[in-house]
């Protein structure tokens, strides 16, 4: 990422202000850095709602895609690859998730598609989270969780030219 594409990245304060401008209510917590699931449920504290696992892959034909499940569903990359329609899935590099999304490993979150203006991923989401009162993510750093409502997250991805797959993680394979 050059010096020009770093200073287009959006700061935390200022997706929190975009969501404010989109009148989606949000409450925003400060901790220790999270870096894992198994981190954030030690170190969270009681912060109410769904809590989930952000997973940023790519198949071998180059299509980008961030998965968002809630933090207990089981992954697996295969069945979820025949699901989504993918040319087999892996993970993405620290650095083409820095270039495509603008944030590190750790911060990974559906907020960083606000970093993503020409839609190279692909939002799939839990569908269990875009029916929640409440689910919990990072606002573009891991020493912060904000908490929405799952309505209110898929309007920010939909303003934000990022339409999700809805997946149901819950009961069959992933």
């Amino acid at each position: 990422m050059t010096d020009r594409d770093a200073a287009r990245l959006i700061s935390p304060a200022q997706l929190l202000a975009g969501l404010d401008d989109l009148g989606i209510d949000a409450i925003t917590h400060s901790h220790a850095p999270l870096m894992t699931v198994l981190d954030s449920q030690k170190l969270r504290g009681n912060i109410p709602g769904l809590h989930a696992k952000n997973l940023f892959l790519k198949d071998k034909k180059q299509q980008l895609w961030l998965v968002v499940c809630e933090e207990s569903r089981a992954v697996d990359l295969k069945q979820l690859r025949k699901r989504i329609g993918a040319a087999g899935l892996s993970f993405g590099r620290a650095e083409l998730l820095y270039e495509t999304l603008g944030v590190n490993p750790g911060s990974v979150t559906p907020f960083s598609i606000i970093n993503d203006p020409v839609q190279r991923v692909r939002v799939v989401l839990d569908i269990d989270l875009s029916e929640a009162e409440a689910v919990n993510f990072h606002p573009l750093t891991n020493t912060q969780t904000t908490t929405l409502s799952g309505s209110g997250l898929l309007l920010f991805l939909r303003v934000h030219h990022h339409e999700p797959v809805l997946l149901d993680f819950s009961n069959s394979p992933s």
